[in-house]
């Protein structure tokens, strides 16, 4: 063919070689390219990246598909990606009904066989609920219809084909957990009896409740729910470990070390809980009991028991389903991954989640910081330059970031201590083009520490006037749940595996 076009042109054999050449390389190199490809597809490995996905969540993907020796449980339906849950169960429409279920704290392992379509943990949700807060009803009252919730899908229904695939999947998720409790009476898998279950349930005056779960391992962890009645939707506050490993001075959490990472499926199952509880309470409601109600879940923050960047895997897993429009459905700009900041690349492994990050920080003072967080290993300066680095790998709309302090009176409330807090503001946003970054101060809330003490309110007003007249946002959190040990830094349980 070469020869052909070269006698039309008039060409030389000379001048038409290197052509020839050139073709002959490309055509053998796809050739192989091809051969390759299907060898990998033989042997599941893959030679062709993905170039399709967002960038952060191609890095989240990246991370959490990975493994480590602490990543040894299966993921189960919570915690699966929702590709991984459609090829499991046989098809996105049955992951899309079966999610319609757990984005409103419903168990389709019941749903789809009780007629009722009443889940065994709702009744007893109901009577911790009124307990608590005195209510006068009887339990058997309180209508629990859950058909409106579940949307257009609510009668396609999953099946025998992908209950018997989800069955398995359960059932696989408990005995990868290693169960404290082997026996399972019950004749089906269920998320209580596979995942984790309701222990306990406190609520403070203000509504603020505390939930603390028994976990299928044995372990217990709490996760909070804080109500915010005038903006119409709760927050959750999730745990990420089963204590804590940082050993921040002014934390319950800290005191207890670390006992165990939580798993994607742990972390999720408290936002799974968190919703079957809001949904439960706004039942309570429509009976006629106005004063007890508890708004949907639109805000989650990774600021319960753990350290996230100690549990990275499994936080950007976890964090990836939750802002997944097909799974919890909640905005990127609506969860927050917070960390004391262990080493300087903890930004950038949890900056690869779909999620806004917070520093804890506490002090600026290097001396002062070892001081509240004895395992700092790292300046403050060598941490800052870590957090900005991750910022400028993100998406302007995710620049966004908090710095935390816990105030305490007398030891890190001072004039240059909020001096050195603007300084640190200024310089990230001075760094990192379009960001913002604001200051959240946290009151002390005692723990039974024997000199840190909760700073006056006139106090706490000072100094966040000092940080606002210095051109830094800055708000105090308000705090919720004191009384009931539900509040920022009280998180701890008392009994283990």
């Amino acid at each position: 063919l070469y020869l052909t076009i070269a006698d039309a042109c008039n060409l030389s054999s000379p001048a038409i070689a290197p052509i020839m050449f050139f073709n002959v390389a490309a055509c053998s190199s796809l050739t192989l390219l091809v051969l390759l490809q299907c060898w990998s597809l033989l042997f599941g490995f893959c030679l062709i990246p993905s170039y399709y996905q967002p960038s952060h969540q191609n890095r989240a993907y990246a991370l959490f598909s990975s493994t480590s020796k602490d990543d040894v449980h299966c993921y189960g339906p919570l915690s699966s990606t929702f590709n991984e849950l459609s090829d499991q169960l046989g098809g996105s429409g049955r992951a899309a009904v079966l999610w319609d279920c757990l984005r409103a704290g419903i168990d389709p392992n019941l749903y789809y066989r009780n007629d009722s379509g009443i889940d065994s943990s709702d009744k007893a949700i109901i009577e911790s609920w009124l307990e608590a807060m005195s209510a006068d009803f009887d339990a058997n009252d309180i209508a629990l219809s859950k058909n409106d919730l579940l949307g257009k899908r609510k009668d396609q229904g999953l099946g025998a084909d992908a209950l018997t695939r989800l069955q398995k999947l359960m059932k696989q998720c408990r005995s990868s957990a290693t169960c404290a409790d082997d026996s399972v009476t019950e004749s089906i898998y269920t998320i209580e009896n596979s995942i984790g279950s309701i222990s306990h349930i406190k609520v403070s005056a203000d509504g603020t409740t505390k939930l603390l779960l028994r976990l299928a391992r044995g372990y217990e962890v709490e996760s909070v729910i804080i109500p915010w009645l005038d903006k119409g939707f709760s927050t959750v506050c999730v745990s990420s470990q089963v204590g804590c490993a940082q050993a921040c001075r002014f934390c319950a959490t800290g005191k207890m070390g670390k006992m165990s990472d939580l798993t994607a499926e742990e972390i999720l199952c408290q936002i799974y809980y968190a919703n079957k509880v809001c949904r439960i309470v706004s039942s309570i409601a429509a009976a006629g009991d106005s004063s007890t109600t508890l708004p949907p879940c639109d805000n989650v923050v990774l600021m319960g028991m753990g350290e996230p960047a100690d549990n990275a895997l499994a936080v950007v897993r976890a964090v990836s389903t939750m802002a997944d429009r097909r799974m919890f459905s909640l905005a990127q700009s609506k969860i927050t991954v917070s960390t004391v900041g262990p080493k300087p690349s903890s930004f950038t492994t949890l900056g690869s989640s779909p999620a806004a990050l917070a520093w804890s920080v506490h002090a600026v003072d290097d001396s002062l910081r070892k001081e509240l967080v004895p395992t700092t290993k790292f300046s403050m300066e060598e941490l800052k330059e870590g957090l900005v680095e991750a910022l400028k790998s993100r998406s302007k709309k995710l620049r966004r970031t908090m710095l935390e302090v816990a105030l305490i009176d007398g030891v890190n409330d001072s004039e240059q201590d909020a001096k050195l807090l603007i300084s640190l503001a200024q310089s990230i946003m001075a760094d990192v083009e379009g960001s913002k970054v604001v200051v959240n101060l946290i009151p002390f809330n005692d723990i039974g520490h024997p000199k840190y003490r909760t700073p006056s309110e006139e106090n706490v007003l000072s100094f966040q006037k000092i940080i606002t007249d210095g051109g830094v946002l800055c708000y105090v959190r308000t705090t919720r749940g004191d009384e009931e040990n539900a509040a920022c830094g009280q998180l701890a349980t008392s009994r283990s595996k």
